[in-house]
């Protein structure tokens, strides 16, 4: 493969990496925490979109409890949209390993 076509498939896996990416931040990744007592709603670029709380876990005497169950479902959703998103990378990459990609 000479210099030329490197080149021309460099560009067109840039292309499709960028028309990846814009289809993941389209999407959205749920996970909740304390059997459902808070959800969280993430998109594709990590931006929290909703947050669920069951009435009956806000009480004063819970605060950290309610604090930590946010934190754990917020960080549950962005989890599963970078499984997400390394794993279409990794499609898109044929398996190749990129050092500060994957």
């Amino acid at each position: 493969m000479n210099l030329q076509q490197m080149m021309k498939q460099a560009q067109k896996m840039q292309k499709e990496l960028a028309k990846k990416q814009e289809e993941l931040a389209a999407k959205t990744f749920e996970a909740s925490s304390g059997g459902g007592m808070v959800t969280a709603l993430v998109n594709g670029k990590h931006e929290v979109l909703s947050l669920k709380i069951d009435p009956e876990v806000v009480s004063t005497d819970e605060v950290e409890m309610l604090q930590d169950l946010i934190v754990a479902a917020i960080n549950e959703a962005h989890r599963r949209a970078g499984e997400e998103l390394q794993g279409e990378l990794q499609g898109m990459m044929g398996g190749m390993k990129i050092p500060g990609l994957m």
